[in-house]
C-alpha cells in the first residue's frame, strides 16, 4: 500500500469514529508507529487532522473553510494563469454556472471582459457585485447568506438553478484525491454544485497544485463527473493516467 493509500484509509476511518490512535493503526496496516505518525503529521500539515497524545483527531469542515478574503489573495498568480487557460473553453453567447469560489471568480475576471452575450447563473454575491455594471447577463440564485464564503445556499438555490441548463458550469474545490475523488469543506455548498452539474452540457474543475493528492470533508463529485480540469502545473503521470481512465481533459 502506498503512503497516499494509507493515509486515505485512515481520513475514512476518522470520517466514522473521529479519533484515531498510532498504536492501533500501526497494528492495522502493518507497518511502524513512526510511519504512522509521519501520516499523521501529514494529515495535520494539511489541516485535516489535530495530533493528539497517542494519536489524532478528525478536524471539522471549519479548518479547510476559510473566509473568501483569505482565499482571494491565496496562489493568486496560480489562479490568473489557470483563468487565462480557461478562456479558450469559452464562446460568445454561452451560458454558464459559476460556484463562488475564489479561483472561478479570477477566470469570471478574464472570460467576462473578453466574451460577448454571455449569462452567468451564480450563488456568488461577489460576482454579483462586482460585474453588476457589465455588459454580461448575471442571474443570481438567490438563497441564504454564507457571510464566510460570499455564497447563498439552500433549497431558493437549488430551485433556482433547476430552472436551467447551462452550456458550462465551472467549478473549483479543495482537494484531489485518487480513492476518495473530488472534494469541498461544506455540505450546503457541496449539495448546490451537485444541482448545478446536472444542469450543465460540460463540466470544468479550476485548481492550482496544492489540491491534488489531498482529501476534504465532503465527497463532491467523481472524477468521471468532470468534462475537463484546469491547472496550473502539469500533473504528476499517475495523475495523468487516473485522469485518462475518466475521460477527463487535462489543460495547463
Amino acid at each position: 500500500m502506498l503512503a497516499f493509500e494509507r493515509r486515505e484509509r485512515i481520513l475514512n476511518i476518522l470520517q466514522q469514529e473521529r479519533k484515531v490512535y498510532v498504536s492501533h493503526l500501526s497494528k492495522q496496516f502493518k507497518v511502524t508507529e513512526e510511519t504512522i505518525r509521519r501520516d499523521l503529521e501529514k494529515l495535520e500539515r494539511d489541516t485535516l487532522v489535530t495530533r493528539t497524545y497517542g494519536g489524532a483527531i478528525l478536524n471539522g469542515p471549519a479548518a479547510e473553510d476559510l473566509s473568501y478574503q483569505m482565499r482571494q489573495t491565496r496562489n493568486l498568480e496560480e489562479k490568473k494563469f489557470i483563468a487565462s487557460k480557461l478562456l479558450p473553453l469559452i464562446n460568445d453567447g454561452d451560458t454558464l454556472m459559476a460556484d463562488p469560489s475564489s479561483t472561478v471568480f479570477e477566470c469570471l475576471r478574464s472570460i467576462i471582459p473578453n466574451r460577448r452575450k454571455l449569462t452567468v447563473i451564480t450563488n456568488s454575491s461577489t460576482v454579483l457585485q462586482e460585474f453588476s455594471s457589465s455588459y454580461c447577463n448575471i442571474i443570481s440564485t438567490g438563497g441564504t447568506l454564507r457571510p464566510e464564503s460570499n455564497s447563498l445556499v439552500g433549497s431558493i438555490a437549488n430551485d433556482t438553478v433547476k430552472k436551467y441548463i447551462v452550456d458550462v458550469a465551472i467549478f473549483s474545490c479543495k482537494g484531489l484525491s485518487p480513492g476518495l475523488g473530488i472534494m469541498d469543506s461544506n455540505e450546503p455548498e457541496s449539495e448546490l454544485k451537485k444541482v448545478m452539474r446536472k444542469q450543465a452540457n460540460k463540466i470544468v474543475l479550476v485548481v492550482d497544485h496544492s489540491k491534488f493528492d489531498r482529501a476534504s470533508f465532503v465527497k463532491l463529485f467523481d472524477f468521471i463527473d468532470i468534462d475537463y480540469i484546469v491547472t496550473d502545473r502539469k500533473p504528476a503521470d499517475p495523475w495523468l493516467k487516473l485522469f485518462a481512465q475518466n475521460e477527463v481533459e487535462v489543460i495547463c
